[in-house]
Formats: structure tokens, sequence, C-alpha cells
């Protein structure tokens, strides 16, 4: 125990500290750097007396207080001072006994302290004994295991046999933080101070074990890496001995010679070349040789100079393509044309960039496969749906772990040949984001002017992609960039009529699905009839996917007969298709059985090629107010108003209509699908008209076309998948812009011969064609009279 003794106060200097807490019998060499610390010092030292050195709480105030200090210091003696060159003082002091701080005295250039010193109680009982044992056998197992603590350091503790000293003996010795070492030098009985130290010893002995673990795991890496290292010198020495090449020298050497025999342009040769002379300088055990052993095997894999040789023979090109494609003039034509300027102009011709536009499944992707079957090139496909990373095109640089070139660059070492038919599939679904805009990194793909040193990121040098015959897909254009759309051909595919799909179906379709299903014509055979029920009750599409999946689906039903034991011949009728594939899914017809008042049939392009909309108007007492619904984009909303705006300043032949007390619904069905577009105008002005006037229209009728204020007929686009899905649902009479009327040309000839086409200038002729002559007695709806 610790005694005060009372009215023996020592008044002496004070030295207060930021990081350092001095024990008893324990030196210290103390840096001081403040004035009123300097003085202190050499007040203490001059006068042959003590001085206390205590610590700050808080060091981040610069006040010296008495509530700053802790309440327990230390007496020191100062056996040695030096004054350094820089202003600095270093004192090695030698603490002698623990104080307790009763009161701070200031004086002119440094602070004094009153305190009362704390004698120390050396008793040693049993348990102090057994405890002070536990101590030193963890303190010798922190000495073996520290670098920092010397074996002086543990002999030094054995000769200790006071409880108290040699608790604050560890606490000097051993990395504790400032708080543990003050806690220490307030714990004032030498048992509880020696508890203290073996918990700090303790958790000092797990964190000095786990580190000895870990630098004996980093020590046997070196060791084993400095073996190898070792091991391999020697036998290269041998190696040369004996006259042989060890394993990396004929590596660099192949590599040389690969490098030769790819054919590579003289810049890539060059960077290949300073690869190689890197990775034969390198340790074997470095991360970074994997590295360029990758990007070496990506520059001689790649086909530099490897090319096909084009077929030319433009017959058998044609042959090619009228087998494995029905129809597709345009398409074909313009491919025999490249083959012939081919042959013409030899290697003069650059390459062109075609994009196949169209709905799905009309036979866009199988086209490139058989143009690359014409030339006798090798086909390769890319699928850019989704593709939001600029880097998926370019590649990314070496710099990042993992790295690869893009999807460009892959896919030319899979193909093997510098100019095959590569196809870009999906191009309007290529994404953006925070990553770069792949539409962007396209365009020096797709310009013949510089994909002759397109840059990936990763090779870092130019590759060649000018003798490549780009051929790319959409569904649409509208989503495709424009320098990018300016840099393509494009070539629009237009949906298949009946009598077209009806072709396809008895020359290919039947019978890839008869053979893919294992079955013969002598099992299993499709009417005409039936095919034509199938395209039109069954699919409702511009190409012929759905078609074909459900004549698979019927061909499934009749090889599981077949398996069961059924050796009878299936005949495919009309009558039997139910019993396949169940109740029709679509109607085939007009979109209305019966001529309807407010009711006008309408055409809209999409994805899927065209199809018929049924644009409805309802009247109901109200307050004028227009609603319109259906999922309308802003631009057919203002359709609908100018077409309402129309009518009503036609309103001279409608009597006095009570426009203010009647409410007009528009609606436009199948709400869960977005429309927008101005193409709808004309058909919402006549079922308004329609409704107001209590006239009918006619079922067979459908129109398209952009209406204006004062009535005109504006062009729209789409005039061919518009007229296909007109002609798909069996309407006799189509009205479109007189504009429009060059587009005709492009729709084929069976439609155009099927179909009455009404082309109008302005609304009045429309509604002449498309309103059906009655015997009315009032234009005014009963209800909102």
């Amino acid at each position: 125990m610790f005694k005060i003794k009372a009215r023996k106060a020592i008044i002496i200097p004070l030295l207060p500290r930021r990081d350092t807490v001095l024990f008893p019998h324990m030196i210290s060499q103390l840096l001081v750097r403040r004035p009123a610390s300097i003085r202190a010092l050499e007040e203490a030292w001059g006068n042959q007396q003590p001085i206390a050195i205590v610590a700050r709480k808080d060091t981040s105030i610069d006040e010296i207080t008495l509530d700053n200090l802790f309440p327990i210091g230390c007496e020191g003696i100062i056996a040695k001072l030096l004054r350094l060159p820089d202003g600095a003082t270093t004192a090695w002091v030698q603490g002698q006994r623990r104080l307790k701080l009763a009161e701070l005295i200031p004086s002119e250039s440094y602070f004094m302290v009153k305190a009362y010193p704390l004698e120390e109680n050396t008793e040693k009982p049993l348990p102090t004994e057994a405890l002070m044992r536990a101590v030193l056998a963890l303190f010798e197992k922190c000495v073996k295991l520290s670098p920092k603590l010397s074996e002086e350091a543990y002999i030094a503790a054995l000769n200790i046999d006071q409880p108290g000293w040699l608790a604050d003996f560890i606490a000097s010795n051993v990395e504790f933080t400032l708080h543990q070492r003050q806690g220490i030098l307030e714990s004032l009985d030498p048992h509880k101070r020696l508890e203290q130290i073996s918990i700090f010893l303790a958790k000092e002995l797990e964190v000095l074990e786990i580190q000895s673990k870990i630098d004996t795991k980093v020590r046997e890496e070196v060791d084993k890496g400095q073996k190898e290292f070792f091991l391999r010198e020697q036998l290269k020495a041998i190696q040369r001995e004996l006259g042989e090449s060890d394993p990396l020298t004929r590596e660099i050497n192949e590599l040389k010679t690969k490098i030769v025999q790819a054919g590579m342009p003289e810049t890539a040769q060059k960077k290949a070349q300073e690869e190689v002379e890197r990775l034969s300088t390198m340790p074997q055990a470095s991360p970074e040789v994997s590295v360029v052993r990758t990007y070496l095997d990506w520059l001689i894999n790649l086909p530099w100079k490897k090319t096909t040789e084009d077929n030319l023979d433009i017959k058998q090109a044609k042959q090619v393509l009228g087998k494995n494609h029905y129809g597709l003039p345009k398409v074909k034509e313009r491919i025999l044309e490249y083959m012939a300027v081919r042959q013409l102009a030899g290697s003069k011709l650059r390459s062109p960039i075609i994009c196949f536009v169209g709905p799905p499944g009309v036979g866009k992707t199988s086209l490139g496969k058989s143009i690359a079957q014409a030339l006798g090139r090798k086909f390769v496909r890319l699928s850019l749906g989704g593709i939001r990373d600029e880097a998926e095109i370019r590649g990314h640089r070496r710099t990042y772990v993992g790295a690869l070139p893009g999807r460009i660059i892959q896919t030319m070492r899979t193909a093997g040949t510098n100019n095959p038919v590569f196809m870009l599939d999906e191009i309007d679904k290529v994404g953006t984001d925070f990553r770069g805009d792949p539409s962007a990194a396209l365009l020096e793909v797709l310009d013949p002017e510089q994909n002759n040193s397109f840059s990936d990121h990763y090779l870092d040098v130019p590759y060649n992609l000018s003798q490549v015959l780009f051929i790319t897909t959409a569904n649409i254009v509208e989503p495709i960039i424009p320098a990018l759309k300016d840099r393509m051909e494009i070539i629009e595919l237009p949906g298949y009529i009946e009598e077209e799909k009806l072709h396809i179906a008895k020359l290919f379709l039947v019978p890839k699905q008869l053979e893919e299903h294992g079955l013969s014509l002598s099992q299993l055979r499709f009417s005409d009839s039936s095919l034509r029920v199938l395209i039109r009750e069954y699919t409702r599409e511009a190409g012929v996917r759905n078609l074909e999946r459900e004549i698979g689906g019927i061909c499934r039903k009749v090889a599981k007969k077949v398996t069961e034991g059924d050796k009878a011949h299936h005949e495919i009728t009309t009558l039997s298709l139910g019993k396949y594939l169940g109740p029709p899914k679509f109607f085939w017809g007009t979109a209305e059985e019966k001529n309807e008042i407010g009711v006008a049939t309408g055409v809209a392009r999409t994805e899927m090629g065209g199809d018929i909309i049924s644009i409805e108007v309802t009247l109901m007492p109200g307050k004028g107010t227009l609603l319109l619904t259906g999922q309308l984009g802003e631009v057919m909303r203002e359709s609908a108003q100018a077409a309402l705006s129309f009518v009503r300043s036609r309103a001279s032949g409608l009597g006095e209509f009570p426009f203010d007390k009647t409410d007009i619904h528009i609606h436009v069905p199948a709400g869960a699908v977005p429309k927008d577009g101005p193409s709808a105008g004309v058909t919402i002005a006549t079922a308004l008209f329609s409704a107001l006037t209590r006239r009918p229209v006619d079922k067979d009728v459908a129109m398209t076309g952009e209406i204006t204020l004062r009535g005109r007929v504006l062009p729209v686009g789409g005039i061919k998948e518009k007229v296909l899905a007109a002609h798909r649902a069996g309407i006799k009479t189509f009205i479109m812009p007189r504009k429009n009327e060059r587009d005709l040309t492009e729709v084929p000839n069976p439609v155009r011969r099927e179909l009455t086409f009404v082309l109008a200038d302005n609304t009045e002729e429309i509604l002449a064609k498309a309103i059906v002559v009655v015997d009315v007695q009032s234009p005014i709806p009963a209800g909102v009279r």
C-alpha cells in the first residue's frame, strides 16, 4: 500500500510530457523542445534537485493546467543534459518514486508543482510471488518472439525481487499505449499492478504469435524463391556445359520464330519482339510473366495475313442464295453486284458495310450465313444486344488485372482469317452508361476509311479490318445513332406476304422440321390449305419464326405417335389442325366484324413489322372534356387534339352540336402496349366524324396519315410494313397520303393487286371514302341533345 506523508509535500519544477510515462527505477531519454520545459530542466539540473515528470491528458490543448495533467506522476533525477544545435535539449532522467499532484505553481518562465511522494509497500506474500512467476513466464515468451526485446531485458527482470518494481520494469520495456502505461503508474497496489501487466502481456503475446506466423510464411516463400533461383542458375550452367538450352531459352526462340511466321505488320512485329526481350529478362516467378505470355499469344494467333480466296462465280452464288432463301430480290441483287465489281476491281474495292433492317423472323441472320457460303468465306457472329461497356468493343488496357482484347479482336481470332463475313447482330439494341458508349466505339470498326488500322486497347497496335465484310442487323433504325447509321448501307427486309410464307413453309420449313424430327413424307404430310390456316389463324408475324415453331409442334406430336407404334400416314388438314395445336390463336379477317359508328381502322409500324389498330370514339354528356386512353405518347395525343380541332372547324355540317356539353373519349385498345407517332391523325379524325354524325365507318378500309389543322394529309413512314399488315388482316381498301405514292414501288406486286389504294391530299377525300352513307334524322346523339 502507499501512504501520503502529511506535511512532507515537495515543490519541484514540472516537466509535462505528451507521450512519455516515467516509472520509478527506470532511466528514460527525453527530447524537449518547449522553451518552458527546457528552462524547467535547466533549473533542476543547475540546482541539483529532482523534477516532476507528468503525462498530459489531452495533447491538443497547449495550455498547462492541473485538470489537463494526470494526477499521478514520477519524481526524476536528471543524470545528463545535452543541448542540441537546433535549440532542443536531450535529458537522461532516472525515475525515483511516484508523486501525487496537489497544486500547480506558476513561476516566471516555467511551472512548479506541489506534490506528495508515495512510498511503496515491498512486502511479497505468496499470491504475489506466484503472480510474479507467471508474469516472468509471459515476459520470457514475449522476449523470444519480439525483435525489439533483448535477452538482457529478461535477465534484468529475473533479478528484480520487488513486485512493484518488476511491474514497472516490464511496463517501460514492452510497447504499451500511453494510457495503458499511465494506468499501471496509477495502480498503487503492486499485486493489482502485476495483474494488469499479466493481462496486457497476454494480449501482446497473441499479437506477437500471429506476427511470428506471418513472418515465418513470408520467410519460407522468400527462401523457396531464392532456392529455385539458385537451382535454375545451376541448371543453366550445367546445360551450357552440356551444350543444351534451357526451357526458357527454347520458349524464347519458339516465340521469335512464331512472330516471324505470323506475318505481322512492322509495328506489331516490333512490339512483339520488344515483349519477347522483356520476357527473357524477367524472373520466372514474376507475376508479369503470365501477362506478357498471354499478350504474345494473342498477337501470334491473330490472322494477320491468312486469307480465304473468294468464290466469285456469280451463277453459283445465285444458286446458293436461291436455295437457302425465298424471295428477297433486293438483298440478293446487292450481293451479286458486290461479287461482280470484286471480279473487275479486285482488291481496289473496299468491303461494304451492309445493315439488314427488318422485323424478327425474316431471315436476317441466316442470310448472312448464306452470303458467307456463297462467297466461300468464314462466317462469324457477334451479338451486340445489351452491350453497355465500350471495353467490350475496344478491350481493356493491359494495366488491368485479367485484361483481354475486345469482342471484335476475339471474334477475328475465332474466325482464323482476316476476311470473314462478320455479322454484328442487333446493332439497334446497343446500350450506353457511365462506362462509355459502345456505338461510338463501333464508328471506327464500321468506317472503311478507318478500319484498316483499328486500335484495340489491349493489343495497342493497329489491326486491319478492311478486308472483313461487315453485315449488321436491326429491327428498327431509329435507335441507331446518326453517325453510325451514315456509315452503313441500309437494306430493308419487309415482312413476308401470305403467298411467300406458304412457299417458304413448303420449300424450307416443312422439310427442315421433318428431318430434325426423324420423320418422312410417308409418315407426315401437310396440305396447302392447312399451311394457309396455320399462317392465318395460328401466327401473326412479319417473319416465319412462329410458323416454324407451330410446324415443329405438329411434328413432335406425330413423332410421339410413331414411337408408340402408330404406323398410319398422317395428313394434316384444316380440320385436324385443332387436334394438334388446339383452337386458333388469331382471327383471320378485318379488325371489325361489321361497320361501326365511332370506330376506324388504322395501321401502325412496330418492331414486328406492322399491325392494325382500332381507334374508338364515344360521346357522353359532360363539360366538353377530351379523354385519351390506351397508353398514348405525347405525339399521338397532339394528333388527337389536332384531329378534334379540324372536326370542330367543320362543325357547320353537324348543325348546332353542343361541344361544350359533351365529353369525347378516344381510346386505342391494347392498353398495355405504348403507342406514339402522328400517323394515326386521319384515323382519329375519321372516328370522331363518325361518332359525331352517327355514320358508321367501312370495316374494309384502313388508313394512315398525319393530319393538320387545315385537314391536309401529310406523308408518314413505314408504308410498306403498314400495307403488308393491312393485307394480312384482310383489308380491301388502303387510304394513304398522296405524297407516299412512291413508297408503293416497294410493296410486292401480289399485294398491290389485291388491295385498292386511295391517295388523299386532304381529310375530306378520306371521309368521303371511309364513311358509309346512311339515312339519319339527326347528327346529334340523343343523350347529349
